[in-house]
């Protein structure tokens, strides 16, 4: 299968990158600084997003995005996603919970949040790994949501609720039957807005290092009106592989970008450095690292587009999304760690940003379900085909 890129999207895709590369990339040391020059160049970025009609690309037209359809916008979310900054820059960082609100929210909750949501104004968080839970198995969530009149009541803990500090509200996988017909109808999904009384940021959790927005938060006796449900009570894990199944795909893509710009300066690295006498290009391991990489790039962007496809034309793609997402985070992984070994001492420094993105790209192999667990539950879908 072929997939050039389309010449209705080539001309946007091309002006995304060049935003990327042009003017994200180069505010990538001040935007990881933190502090309020870092807001400040964020606000920035996005305005002039705003401006050049870069905002908000794949939100759907009814909810102030670009309105681009899905297959479309894939192709677009790879150069946007060479930076972890492109997502906020270019205000896509909400469309998964924009796309979850919209489908399954109470017209209050999506008349409060949706529009200033899709226009930046407020941020979304959303919370279902817990400390104390196997990620792996999520049917053993423990925070819990029990009627009392008119009211949830929630208790329990969460971790890795990014962007929880910044957030309006955070969307909750708690427990609510106890008798449920099958394990994955236990659970059901509550807005919570982070203002609201017993709801405790613990702590920020730094990942290998860096502070990403990653926060534990306990829920004290929460208190929300019962029309906070997200859809139909027990209906949880449903909304969950709503939301998670387009959502693989997105990073697969952003996957693509990081991947894309490492190779690139690899092969810029090979071309200008010289060693015993020859450049390093010359080497013929290192042009190992370039076929590796292109190959394993390549390889990744076909399946990647081919579960889109699937997607698009109104499959679940289940076999093809838990494939790319485990062949996708290991290219990332892959690329980024020869990118890093061809530039030696330097690939190891914060003057280049591989070390940042090679930190990122091992997170990718756990978030949005493990390796293992693709891997089982995609064989499993593979034989059920191939025997009948």
């Amino acid at each position: 299968m072929l997939f050039p890129v389309p010449d209705r999207v080539r001309d946007v895709r091309d002006a995304v990158h060049a935003f990327m590369t042009q003017r994200v990339e180069p505010a990538e040391p001040v935007l990881n600084a933190g502090g309020e020059e870092s807001r400040d160049a964020l606000r920035d970025l996005r305005r002039q997003a705003k401006e050049e009609g870069l905002w908000a690309l794949g939100h759907p037209k009814e909810l102030g995005g670009g309105g681009m359809p899905f297959l479309d916008y894939v192709y677009v979310n790879e150069v946007q996603g060479r930076s972890e900054w492109g997502q906020l820059a270019l205000g896509t960082f909400t469309l998964q919970d924009s796309l979850m609100l919209h489908k399954y929210a109470s017209p209050r909750w999506r008349e409060r949040y949706l529009a200033p949501m899709v226009a930046g104004e407020v941020s979304p968080s959303f919370a279902m790994t817990e400390p104390s839970v196997a990620g792996s198995d999520p049917t053993g969530i423990r925070t819990t949501a029990e009627l009392d009149g008119d009211e949830w009541v929630i208790r329990g803990r969460k971790w890795f609720t990014t962007g929880a500090a910044d957030a309006a509200y955070t969307t909750v996988m708690c427990r609510t039957e106890q008798d449920p017909p099958s394990p994955h109808r236990a659970f059901s999904m509550i807005i919570v807005p982070t203002d609201t009384p017993g709801y405790r940021i613990v702590r920020e959790t730094p990942v290998l290092g860096l502070h990403g927005g990653h926060y534990e938060v306990a829920y004290e006796d929460v208190r929300v009106p019962a029309d906070n449900l997200l859809g139909p009570r027990g209906h949880g894990f449903v909304i969950a592989q709503d939301r998670l199944g387009p959502g693989r795909i997105f990073h697969c893509m952003r996957w693509l970008g990081q991947a894309q710009r490492a190779f690139e300066l690899m092969c810029a690295r090979l071309g200008v450095r010289t060693a015993f006498g020859e450049p390093l290009s010359a080497k013929q391991l290192m042009q190992k690292h370039v076929f590796d990489s292109y190959t394993e790039i390549q390889a990744a962007r076909l399946l990647t587009l081919q579960a889109a496809e699937r997607i698009d034309a109104g499959d679940q793609a289940r076999i093809e999304i838990g494939a790319i997402k485990v062949v996708g985070a290991r290219m990332l992984h892959n690329v980024i760690d020869r990118a890093i070994q061809v530039h030696g001492a330097a690939g190891l420094t914060d003057d280049l940003p591989l070390s940042r993105m090679y930190r990122h790209a091992r997170e990718g192999r756990i978030y949005d379900g493990p390796d293992e667990v693709h891997i089982q539950s995609t064989a499993r879908r593979i034989l059920k085909v191939a025997t009948g």
